[in-house]
């Protein structure tokens, strides 16, 4: 560069301009695993301080893999999967009040959510802790919520937005009227008052779930037809991707305020995979992981212009086919590491991990703000009858160690009292209500009725077999 280019660019102060990704040796990763290859724009990976999950291939039905952290290396082929839906699974995702607890969502109209123990099981998971049916056609995206504790937010091709209470099986909320086509994301703010949501008629929106009303909409933020993306940043603004008309891929910075025109806006390449948006709320960093790309790039979002700066990519060789993000909580303090990413290859998951190189082996306070821990800081019907609250904040000084395995404890109303649900699918989660006395004797009722059908089909069967010999025998 001349020297006049030179002093046009002053070096902006920030402790993450040298932020290195690097890849774990070969063996930190985890080897032989089919990664599903259902065409989906989900991440296909969720991770917390005690798991990685990974939905796989297999046949007739879904399933994913839940691996101990630790368990690195070759993946014993017959190590037990979680089986229970009878179509692809297409999204999962960890609690993050409880590391025991995960849920998926699938083709086959369902959510399930599990509890995986903190030992390897020797079979199958095949139970989930409930069903929750509510979807017409596939449900593509699920989310819990940030503050609440047991809340889950699912999305099916149905265009619906549901929130459940995990802890009766209940629906809460169904946002039915407010996507006019297919429903490409969804993201919670930080204390989960709001939602923002893409959809494939090129609206963003951001919605109250609980007042059931769209707060803000911005049409076409990207011009391109091929989906977009949104996630809320710091301060309620909104980082989205996308296309341009000549289908570069974008970035865009909006504030709710004024949606009209964006903060930024900043063109990237002519890729053509979906851009899926990480964001760290302790370093203000986004990291963007395109489907297909085989680099991360990350940018550090600020108050001054140009508000998203770039700051660096990690490129490797070989495509990512999904990607999981850590928790903060999950991360090893000690070695810098201020993002872990676990990326999925055709075969194997490889961690990736994100670190700030300083000198000193001190606590690096200014890297390490207090973040949300696992504690929930409201119930679901605290939440749902207007309260909102910030996460409960944790500090990484001494490092994070997992809470032991806490069990879900799913409580149902008396199934008998309510309507059943819509759809012809029955889950066997319901069936664990305590039975009032006359139903039990309606059921023995029709118990004593089908035994008689069955013994007079019997009979009628047997007249029908002897009639059958007499008439072979005559004719010999």
């Amino acid at each position: 560069l001349s020297p006049p280019a030179m002093s046009r660019r002053v070096v902006r102060q920030s402790k993450f301009r040298h932020v290195f990704g690097q890849p774990v040796k070969a063996d930190q990763m985890y080897e032989d695993i089919r990664v599903s290859k259902v065409t989906c724009d989900s991440s296909f990976c969720a991770v917390n301080p005690k798991f990685v999950a990974i939905i796989v291939e297999s046949g007739g039905g879904g399933a994913f893999i839940v691996l101990p952290l630790a368990k690195t290396g070759r993946v014993d082929k017959n190590h037990p999967l979680v089986t229970g839906h009878t179509a692809p699974v297409l999204d999962i995702d960890w609690c993050p009040h409880n590391d025991n607890v995960i849920a998926s969502a699938s083709e086959d109209t369902t959510v399930m959510v599990w509890q995986i123990p903190d030992y390897v099981p020797v079979r199958n998971i095949t139970e989930p802790v409930v069903t929750l049916e509510g979807h017409s056609k596939r449900v593509s995206i699920i989310s819990w919520h940030p503050t609440a504790r047991n809340v889950l937010l699912s999305a099916g091709c149905d265009n619906l937005v549901i929130l459940w209470n995990v802890g009766t099986g209940e629906m809460l909320l169904a946002l039915d009227d407010m996507h006019t086509d297919l429903i490409y994301n969804v993201g919670w703010n930080r204390n989960g008052s709001l939602l923002v949501t893409t959809c494939k008629d090129k609206k963003v929106r951001v919605i109250d779930p609980r007042k059931q009303q769209i707060i803000a909409e911005k049409i076409k933020p990207h011009d391109g037809t091929r989906p977009i993306r949104a996630i809320f940043v710091a301060d309620g603004k909104i980082f989205t991707t996308g296309f341009s008309r000549m289908s570069e891929r974008q970035l865009g910075l909006w504030d709710l305020n004024n949606f009209e025109e964006p903060i930024a806006l900043q063109e990237m390449d002519t890729s053509n995979g979906v851009l899926l948006p990480f964001y760290d709320a302790d370093s203000s960093i986004v990291y963007l992981c395109g489907k297909g790309d085989s680099s991360i790039r990350y940018f550090e979002i600020t108050d001054e212009a140009p508000y998203v700066h770039y700051l660096n990519t990690y490129s490797s060789k070989e495509p990512q086919r999904g990607m999981g993000f850590m928790p903060k909580r999950g991360l090893d303090v000690s070695k810098c590491e201020i993002a872990r990413f676990f990326k999925l290859h055709e075969r194997k998951c490889e961690p990736i991990v994100m670190t700030v190189p300083r000198k000193s082996d001190l606590f690096q306070d200014d890297l390490y703000p207090d973040t949300p821990g696992p504690e929930p800081a409201l119930e679901a019907d605290e939440w749902l009858s207007g309260k909102d609250a910030e996460p409960i904040l944790i500090s990484l000084r001494d490092g994070y160690v997992p809470i032991k395995n806490r069990e879900l404890k799913v409580v149902k109303k008396n199934i008998l009292d309510s309507k059943p649900p819509p759809g012809p699918r029955r889950s066997h989660s319901t069936c664990d209500s305590d039975f009032s006395q006359p139903a039990l004797e309606e059921v023995l009722e029709e118990i004593r009725a089908l035994k008689e059908t069955v013994q007079a089909q019997e009979k009628r069967i047997s007249d029908l077999e002897n009639k059958l010999c007499q008439f072979t025998n005559g004719t010999d």
